[in-house]
């Protein structure tokens, strides 16, 4: 039972050091729970929901204490066991708003709250968005690497047969030069995609707080309906969150009006005077009268009102510009999408077939390893500028999908 004594050990150890390889999907959910920017948005709907509480609801009563009447001049200054009049006061006053102004601060409240949650699913769609495109990134990094491996080793071997070729003087010794100046440079262009395959582990790293994220399963074939997506613009994170400003805005109109009406307010007071005159109780309500409207109140509706229709009209030009946005990126992904299947089925055969022929006529003694290295590095190329528009078509795939969908699944 010794393994007991690790427990410790085990319960001390970080989680990433028990963190698997990521799929799409669990990469996407570990960023939505890792995801910093995402606890800070929601703490601030929490702030919202507890200031829900106080809204609308009466100011805190007032206690007053005062000495009145006491002489400062005549016969009596300042002799106010002699006085009449010279009393103590204490008192307790309570403000009363009107009841409008209180809905009003409470549908404040509310909007506040629905512009907290919504400004968390933006920050969430934004989370997820980068956190796809990061994997998808890496995945396509380190495609890249292994398709120029194997064309390494297949050049490598090709040139490992030139020192025969030479001592049976079917090649020229210059020749090997150039088969190991191909190698060289294939092995630049390795170290290039090594180090970005490192930028890309590094982003993976920021959305899922994975420091060494390792993926499994396959790239996810995002299925493009423009409809669908046009259709559930309105619903677009961005859109609600304009649309929450438009409720607290709203609020803040109804605040404004409610100034129009009188608040209220009620006062009782305990007065204390000489023994031989007894003690008296005040009570007493106060109104306040909004006379200036002009000046005071219906100068700050008209601010409010304004403020509302200045929140309309940039949801109208947000939803414009989410449109416009959409329909350029359904472009590229079509132009994507057709140079991706024209490299897939048109240059990378190709490219194979050069390889093949070059082989084989510098079997036959009718080609130069220059040749050869000529069609590697064509064939290289071709390779990966494949893999980049593949990549192209998958990184569109996931943005429009994850970008451009309904908020409500």
């Amino acid at each position: 039972m010794r393994w007991y004594l690790c427990l410790p050990l085990i319960a001390a150890m970080p989680p990433a050091a028990f963190a698997g390889p990521l799929t799409f999907e669990a990469a996407l959910r570990k960023a939505e729970t890792e995801a910093p920017s995402i606890h800070a948005k929601s703490l601030g709907v929490e702030a919202a929901r507890s200031a829900r509480g106080a809204a609308g609801a009466l100011p805190d009563p007032t206690l007053g204490a005062s000495v009145e009447s006491f002489p400062i001049s005549g016969p009596l200054a300042f002799e106010p066991q002699r006085d009449d009049f010279t009393m103590a006061r204490v008192g307790v006053s309570q403000d009363i708003p009107n009841l409008a102004k209180r809905h009003a601060q409470q549908a404040r409240a509310e909007s506040d709250i629905k512009a907290a949650e919504a400004d968390t699913a933006v920050e969430a769609r934004s989370v997820e968005v980068g956190t796809a495109l990061a994997w998808i990134n890496l995945a396509y990094a380190q495609r890249r690497v292994a398709a120029l491996d194997d064309l390494l080793s297949a050049l490598e071997r090709v040139v490992g047969t030139t020192q025969g070729a030479v001592v049976s003087g079917g090649t020229r010794p210059a020749q090997t030069l150039a088969g190991q100046q191909a190698i060289a440079a294939l092995a630049d262009r390795r170290s290039e995609l090594v180090a970005n395959e490192a930028r890309a582990r590094a982003m993976l790293t920021r959305w899922t707080a994975d420091p060494t994220p390792e993926i499994a399963g396959t790239v996810p074939d995002f299925e493009i309906t423009p409809s669908a997506l046009r259709a559930g613009l309105d619903r677009h994170p961005a859109i609600r969150m304009i649309d929450a400003q438009a409720g607290q805005a709203d609020a803040d109109v109804r605040l404004a009006d409610a100034g129009r009406r009188s608040d209220f307010g009620v006062n009782l007071a305990y007065q204390r005077r000489d023994p031989r005159f007894g003690d008296y109780v005040s009570a007493g309500v106060t109104v306040s009268l909004p006379f200036f409207t002009r000046h005071r109140q219906n100068a700050s509706i008209a601010a409010a009102q304004a403020t509302a229709g200045k929140v309309i009209a940039e949801r109208e030009a947000a939803r414009r510009a989410l449109e416009a946005d959409l329909d350029a990126d359904l472009a590229d992904h079509l132009m994507h999408h057709e140079q991706w299947l024209r490299a897939r089925d048109t240059l990378q055969p190709l490219a194979q077939q050069r390889v093949k022929l070059e082989t084989a006529s510098y079997a036959a003694g009718r080609a130069s390893l220059v040749d050869i290295a000529d069609a590697y590095a064509a064939l290289a190329d071709t390779t990966l500028t494949t893999l980049d528009r593949e990549a192209l078509v998958a990184t569109d795939g996931a943005r429009l999908t994850l970008t451009y969908r309904s908020d409500e699944r």
